[in-house]
């Protein structure tokens, strides 16, 4: 089988809708037409510079028109993609060893190529049978529970599969980094539907919500972290979003408050959680309602099931293995998730993951659950709710707060701890705060809870 035959059939919809908006970046619209003869050219380029077919290949940039092209031609020619974005910084040059990279393409601020060998010969055994059988490759990095980056290397080939299927058509924003199994997904799936990818550089709430209106977008994969700056921000108030059809939510476990008040804000909006991991892929979702935290989970190609209170996926788009770590998966090919679920008939809610449980002295507490009821106190920008030792109960609860107001530790302790009061238990009330002037989330605009692991 030729690689050309990989995206051959993104091809075929690209030349079927040739002045379609394919890609809105820096404020400039590239149609379909010029997406498919890019992707052309690129494929002569790479055979002039001698990258050679089923090459470990860097690729090192963001949603550019080139960049995307580019990743394109890279999978028509069997290579395997390492993508790194700006936000993994000084970490570049471990991943590269990790995955073993032959080839560093980087594509430049102004939509540049610049490409070097690295002179090094991949050896990994998952890597020469994913090259002896010709296929093209994904490499994506996620951190576990020890905080050690685990490089996952996938099949490009099923992971295609499910795009054949044609979906609705929508103008997406591009929130979720081109490094992320998240943003991979919504890049892949937007073209195969002939929508348009609509590029932020800048992915804070005033920035995201002026692309919104000025390129009516339709749909906004984002971060429940993202989604509470949004409410706090008011910046809902100052642009015009009424393009949007749906909001699909997912990264870290939401909580109900922030749920409920980005329902009540945008009530004809559509909000769906989503659910994946960079191990087994982004699985198909459908929430109860727009303000429900359950949803259902899998959808062809995935199978589900709940192991003593956590979830396990065994999926035809799962990974091959990691790179640098044992293998996460049971005898039977399941992959433990870690995440812990309730189970209402076919509908399952996240509680969060096990590694971040707080035991109080035999009694289980859930980080996002305390977290929903200090993020509705007043002047309460952000709360993160990690565990604290304590030599009578084992932990005890602490919160990390950023605060607008000038409140003293003290004063916002006393209103917190009368706030919690009959909203949650005793033991689940924070007995320990810290407050924060640092910002507690990642440039991914993610928890930073700790060693959290990319979903």
């Amino acid at each position: 089988m030729s690689s050309a035959t990989y995206i051959e059939f993104l091809l075929e919809r690209f030349r079927r809708n040739p002045d379609h908006d394919a890609i809105v970046w820096s404020d400039r619209r590239y149609s379909y037409g010029w997406l498919a003869d890019t992707i052309t050219q690129w494929m002569d380029t790479l055979e002039t510079q001698n990258v050679p077919r089923g090459a470990v290949v860097s690729l090192e940039a963001d949603f550019s028109p080139n960049a995307i092209a580019l990743m394109l031609a890279l999978i028509d020619r069997g290579c395997i993609l390492v993508p790194l974005t700006s936000s993994v910084g000084q970490k570049k040059p471990e991943f590269r060893a990790i995955a073993e990279v032959e080839s560093i393409i980087e594509i430049t601020s102004d939509d540049r190529m610049e490409h070097q060998s690295t002179g090094v010969q991949a050896t990994h055994e998952l890597i020469l049978r994913l090259k002896q059988a010709g296929h093209p490759g994904l490499v994506l990095f996620s951190s576990g529970s020890t905080g050690k980056n685990k490089g996952a290397l996938h099949d490009f080939v099923p992971l295609l599969e499910k795009f054949k299927v044609p979906r609705h058509s929508m103008r997406t924003i591009t929130f979720l980094l081109f490094d992320h199994i998240g943003g991979v997904n919504t890049l892949l799936y937007t073209l195969s539907n002939a929508g348009c990818v609509i590029t932020v550089t800048d992915r804070s709430p005033d920035a995201v919500c002026a692309t919104v209106e000025k390129f009516k977008a339709e749909l906004l994969p984002t971060s429940p972290t993202f989604l509470n700056l949004l409410l706090l921000s008011r910046v809902y108030e100052r642009f015009d979003l009424s393009s949007l059809k749906m909001i699909t939510y997912g990264t870290e476990v939401m909580p109900e408050s922030t749920l409920q008040r980005v329902h009540s804000i945008l009530p004809s909006v559509n909000l769906l959680q989503t659910y994946g991991l960079s191990e087994v892929g982004i699985l198909r979702s459908k929430s109860k309602s727009s303000d429900s935290l359950w949803i259902k989970v899998g959808g062809e190609g995935f199978q589900t099931r709940i192991v003593d209170g956590l979830l396990e996926i065994k999926a035809e788009s799962a990974m091959l293995g990691y790179l640098n770590h044992e293998s996460p998966f049971t005898e039977d090919g399941w992959f433990r998730t870690g995440d812990a679920v309730e189970v209402d008939g076919e509908y399952i809610r996240i509680l969060g993951r096990k590694s971040e449980i707080i035991n109080v002295g035999g009694e289980k507490v859930y980080p996002v659950e305390v977290e929903s009821v200090v993020l509705q106190m007043e002047g309460v920008e952000d709360a993160i709710v990690v565990g604290s030792p304590n030599p009578i109960m084992g932990n005890i609860v602490e919160v990390q707060v950023r605060l607008s107001t000038d409140e003293t530790l003290a004063q916002f302790r006393s209103r917190m701890m009368a706030f919690c009061q009959g909203r949650l238990a005793r033991f689940k009330i924070p007995q320990k705060v810290v407050l924060s002037d640092n910002a507690l989330h990642s440039d991914r605009f993610k928890k930073l809870r700790g060693n959290n692991a990319s979903r």
